[in-house]
């Protein structure tokens, strides 16, 4: 049950890691799902785009690329990708801290995991609601 955090030619002040990979775990817990590895990896809009152009076809900047890569449905492994540029616009953008936002999105990625889907209104209100509870949640520990 292990949680990384990489960073790939860029930087965003992401503390308490060890906290945050014991609440990320215990959100699968929460959500049936056995966490076996989880790698998180910050990197550039350009490299972001990449990935969404060469895996999944889309020609378009996104704040994140959520990849399951598990064997076993039983045995979660998975790869979350985030742009620290995008992050850093959208917290401008939504005019919340860089460090609310940056949570949001390591707690989507999450719910993309757990099953929670964004493609349809009533998905992204669900999405947008589970990512207020676990930002809510998760503020409290600290």
């Amino acid at each position: 049950m292990a949680v990384f955090f990489h960073f790939n030619d860029t930087r965003l002040p992401l503390h308490n890691r060890r906290k945050l990979g014991n609440f990320l775990r215990e959100v699968f817990s929460e959500n049936g799902k056995n966490l076996v590895r989880l790698e998180y990896v910050f990197c550039t809009d350009a490299f972001l785009l990449a990935i969404n152009q060469q895996f999944l076809a889309h020609d378009t900047y996104t704040d994140i690329v959520t990849f399951d890569l598990s064997d076993d449905p039983g045995r979660l492994r998975a790869e979350i990708y985030i742009s620290a540029d995008r992050v850093k616009e959208n917290a401008i953008h939504f005019k919340v801290s860089l460090e609310e936002e940056l949570h949001r999105v390591i707690f989507h990625g999450i719910l993309h995991l757990c099953g929670f889907g964004d493609k349809k209104m009533q998905e992204k209100k669900v999405m947008r609601q589970k990512e207020n509870e676990l930002i809510r949640r998760y503020f409290n520990l600290i």
